[in-house]
């Protein structure tokens, strides 16, 4: 798309040019909002995965870089998280209390 687009500045008339330089003015904020709202859709819920399992959230930032994310991705699968694990009894629904024997 950019080649057809240096293509097209080059070939064309200079009210053309204006238009595709307008045009370029006008996607690249919109292309920027579209970048940072993706970020925010992966890089807050590894957050918070990251607070939770005790380790520190800054690690997220790895998503940036480019396979980053799969390096967190295995340190998160393969450490030993610093959490104490929850006791079966909170998973389970509490007994009903059997009847009477007599």
């Amino acid at each position: 798309m950019l080649n057809f687009l240096a293509l097209f500045l080059q070939s064309s008339s200079d009210a053309a040019s204006q238009q595709a330089m307008h045009a370029m003015m006008v996607m690249v904020p919109i292309f920027l909002i579209v970048v940072l709202v993706c970020l925010a859709i992966v890089l807050i819920p590894f957050w918070f995965i990251c607070k939770k399992a005790g380790f520190s959230p800054w690690l997220t930032l790895l998503n940036i870089i480019p396979l980053g994310n799969l390096v967190l991705i295995y340190v998160l699968a393969f450490a030993e998280w610093k959490v104490v694990p929850a006791s079966q009894q909170a998973y389970y629904p509490p007994q009903p209390p059997y009847p009477p024997q007599g």
